[in-house]
């Protein structure tokens, strides 16, 4: 059934600038390969894509240093020895702030979105190319990618950066409420609702991130495939998105391990992203070439794919002057050595019946010299073809190279296909 709905996608791949070859192992071994082979690529990937973060990294370091400024500088505690002068009651007071630095940095942050999709993007569509040619990767095929791929990426950002921002405030408005004494059922479920939304939402965003930088579809049909993909592999998903932020995991964890928090900053600067990128897109052309016929070519194909017209050109002539060779082995011909008019689409021959008359052999007549119109205007178009010209010049170089003076019996030698090429 996902096979069927996701025919859309056929023939629609993302592969501007480079050839997909052929898997020489299976698709995670060869993934594992490319991780130890390209680590040096994928560093400069990571890099190149952290770049793009530096402006939302930026916002949440100021958002941290904003609020702990607050925090100085406001009483959070009433004066319980109702000495002069009375500090008035600051209950929820903390909470507000972080709520009004949560609603000004976090909406800054979805701007800030628009500028790490460059990277996203890049990134994505370059570690994409790494898996589909074992190990292609130039920082001009980089930014092409961003110019291919940035649209749906930053659809997919900006979907999850907006539920990412409805969590947290929703979250700063529960504690608000739970700091000024009020019924913590509901706030509690909204907070609890927000997060599952923003956690299925983040699923779905890898997925349209996924679907967009590899196939040239529309808005509509990107959200339609990507749901269908989604369904279709959701326990394979849920595992793979578990396994591909191992990343996120140590930085989690860095929150009460100070050796895993290094450990963390050092992952994300050399390897993180590029990580992701790599498990999440290795698995997800692992499940589009189960529903989509993979558009594969040999690596011939692909060499021929990356040649200008010119060497196009200079091949074909290479080839025709080979094929050349390979027809004087077999000796001089007409058959083989000038251009001859293939039967097919040639002009029907006019039956003529036992019994006829003067139109027949009239039609006949007109046929006949139709057909050899058609010959002579072959010859004239073909004559100059490489094949035809090197035959022609290798044979009278061979012909007049087997000349010999006359021998004892006054005799030349005799030319033939079987001394030719000797």
């Amino acid at each position: 059934m996902a096979q069927s709905r996701v025919s859309t996608l056929e023939g629609k791949e993302i592969a501007d600038d480079y050839v997909r070859t052929s898997l020489p192992k299976g698709r995670w071994a060869d993934t594992w390969d490319i991780f130890k082979s390209c680590f040096g690529k994928l560093v400069i990937i990571n890099v190149l894509t952290l770049i793009f973060f530096i402006p939302g990294i930026a916002l949440v370091y100021i958002r941290g240093a904003y609020v702990s400024q607050m925090g100085f500088l406001y009483p959070f505690a009433s004066n319980i020895l109702g000495t002069y002068p009375v500090t008035p009651g600051m209950q929820g007071a903390a909470e507000r702030i972080v709520l009004s630095a949560d609603l000004l940095f976090y909406s800054l942050l979805i701007v800030a979105g628009f500028i790490a999709s460059v990277g996203i993007a890049g990134g994505a569509y370059s570690v994409r190319k790494l898996i589909n040619t074992h190990g292609q990767f130039t920082v001009k095929g980089y930014f092409h990618g961003v110019k291919a791929c940035y649209f749906n990426t930053v659809l997919a950002v900006t979907l999850l950066m907006v539920f990412v921002f409805a969590s947290i405030c929703v979250s700063d408005w529960t504690a608000i409420q739970i700091a000024e004494g009020a019924s913590a059922a509901g706030p509690v479920t909204a907070k609890v609702f927000m997060i599952i939304a923003t956690v299925i939402v983040g699923i779905v965003a890898m997925w349209l991130l996924a679907v967009g930088v590899s196939y040239r579809v529309g808005f509509v049909h990107l959200f339609k495939n990507t749901f269908v993909l989604l369904f279709a592999t959701i326990i394979q998903t849920i595992f793979m998105l578990g396994f591909s932020l191992i990343p996120v995991w140590f930085l989690i964890i860095g929150m009460s391990s100070q050796f895993f928090l290094i450990l963390a900053y050092i992952i994300f600067l050399f390897i993180g992203f590029s990580f992701i990128l790599l498990c999440w897109f290795a698995y997800a052309q692992w499940v589009f070439d189960m529903f989509i016929t993979p558009a594969v070519k040999t690596e011939k194909e692909a060499k021929r794919a990356k040649m200008t017209p010119k060497q196009l050109e200079a091949e074909k002539e290479n080839d025709e002057k080979a094929l050349a060779r390979e027809l004087l082995a077999a000796g001089k011909s007409e058959l083989i050595g000038r251009p001859i008019r293939p039967i097919e689409g040639a002009t029907t021959i006019s039956k003529v019946g036992e019994a006829y008359g003067r139109a027949q052999i009239a039609a006949a007549s007109q046929t006949r010299q139709a057909i050899e119109g058609e010959v002579k205007e072959y010859y004239e178009q073909h004559k100059g073809d490489t094949r035809y010209v090197e035959y022609e010049r290798l044979f009278a170089e061979r012909e007049k190279a087997l000349k010999t003076p006359e021998g004892r019996k006054g005799k030349k030698k005799r030319v033939s296909s079987d001394n030719l090429l000797k």
